[in-house]
């Protein structure tokens, strides 16, 4: 053991000499590992953060929420060319949140329609494209969010689908500045709103890159004046009895809605049900994927890194010869030799993975900072990605390594 010791003291010594006396050389030897490894820790960091703020935003919306769509589907279909499937459910109406509304677990269910991309304007300045929904009043207790000045739709105005809007705190500040915003007509998609609202949105809440959640407008104005995609884009928003489980109330929809479309027993469900539970599982599964092809390619960065630092020994092996001669000579064995090598080779990675650590951290803090998510680095990230540039210096560094092992201790001290 106290050998081992001395010769993993020793090859990290001569590692870390030659470094010193090759910094160009070293440098971009170690440039691949640099980047395959400030790769996967600044995607761990990505993808940690998208996770917890997607947490956080459902932990502040109901947990009594539910969803009924006409199809559901992870990737959005195009609504010109729909599957058979598909295209023999009925639409989402009126009548199936009547239902739904109907039944005792069920304590609000109403239609609503997600609008993507367009801009809100006022007097000249305009925002980015938006995610905003033609909804009821049920919208924040439904996706959370507090309001903070005005009010929420009258009765009126959601049965006659008025021009009127509950915009967003940062939308209101873009557009208006230090004005009060309520009371001024905005437009939307082209057509004037009147803002009665502004409501804060939930802590850590994740929009996707582009977009920003603009606000809420009655599901009947919205119906009214605008296209949208019944499949992708329109479903009910369901929210179960105070007291009363998501389960038990999914159970009391499923029978609801089933009951209101006459099907038969046996006859498949013409609806799909999604919960958030079932939400956080499709986006746990969509962001590990999205992982996982980013380690693919960090991967390729990983295999250059390796390729030359195999190159490096090879060239090291062959400057060394007549000291590897020496050694032999003095009765170094050939796993002595071998063993040596080796852990310079790992020295070498483990240097450059440390400083992809490094680069990673400070992207990962800097995406965070810029897309505004909140989580940290997960530590089993650094361990993984330092134990694979070590790794890559065992495996890379091996043939080397057996290379230098194999010499003829005679021909390497005739060796000029």
């Amino acid at each position: 053991m106290i050998l081992t010791g001395r010769m993993v003291y020793e090859g990290a010594a001569v590692a870390l000499d030659s470094m010193r006396t090759h910094k160009l050389r070293s440098a971009l030897t170690v440039l691949g590992v640099v980047i395959g490894v400030g790769t996967v820790m600044l995607m761990a960091s990505l993808v940690d953060g998208i996770k917890s703020s997607i947490f956080a935003t459902v932990e502040n919306s109901s947990p009594r929420t539910f969803y009924v769509l006409r199809f559901f589907s992870a990737v959005p279909m195009n609504p010109d060319n729909l599957p058979l499937e598909v295209r023999i459910r009925p639409v989402l109406d009126e009548d199936d949140a009547r239902a739904l509304r109907l039944s005792p677990q069920i304590a609000h269910a109403g239609l609503w329609i997600e609008f993507r991309g367009m801009r809100m304007e006022h007097q000249g300045i305009r925002s980015q494209g938006l995610i905003t929904y033609g909804a009821d009043n049920s919208y924040l207790e439904v996706m959370g969010g507090t309001l903070l000045r005005g009010r929420l739709f009258s009765q009126a105005e959601l049965t006659s689908g008025h021009n009127v809007m509950v915009i967003e705190e940062e939308v209101a500040d873009l557009l208006f500045g230090t004005l009060d915003p309520i009371g001024k007509v905005v437009r939307y998609g082209r057509r004037p709103f009147t803002v009665i609202g502004i409501y804060q949105k939930p802590e850590n809440v994740f929009s996707p890159p582009g977009a920003s959640y603009g606000g809420v407008i009655p599901f009947r104005a919205g119906d009214q004046q605008f296209e949208y995609d019944q499949t992708n884009q329109l479903f009910i928003a369901v929210l179960g009895q105070r007291g009363v489980s998501v389960a038990l109330a999914q159970d009391a929809a499923t029978a609801a809605l089933r009951a209101s479309r006459g099907h038969r027993p046996g006859e498949p469900n013409s609806f799909d049900i999604i919960t958030q539970d079932q939400l956080l599982d499709i986006m746990d599964q969509l962001t590990s994927a999205f992982f996982l092809v980013m380690i693919a390619l960090s991967s390729v960065a990983l295999l250059v890194g390796g390729i030359g630092v195999m190159a490096i020994m090879m060239v090291s092996v062959t400057d060394r010869t007549r000291e590897i001669g020496i050694r032999k000579a003095m009765g170094a064995t050939r796993g002595e030799i071998l063993f040596q090598f080796l852990i310079e080779a790992a020295t070498l990675t483990c240097f450059g993975g440390l400083l992809g650590l490094l680069v990673g951290l400070g992207g990962g803090s800097l995406l965070q900072g810029l897309l505004g998510l909140t989580a940290g680095v997960p530590i089993w990230s650094a361990v993984v990605a330092i134990s694979v540039s070590v790794g890559i210096g065992l495996i890379f560094g091996m043939l080397p390594a057996m290379k230098a092992a194999r010499m003829d201790p005679v021909e390497a001290l005739r060796y000029e």
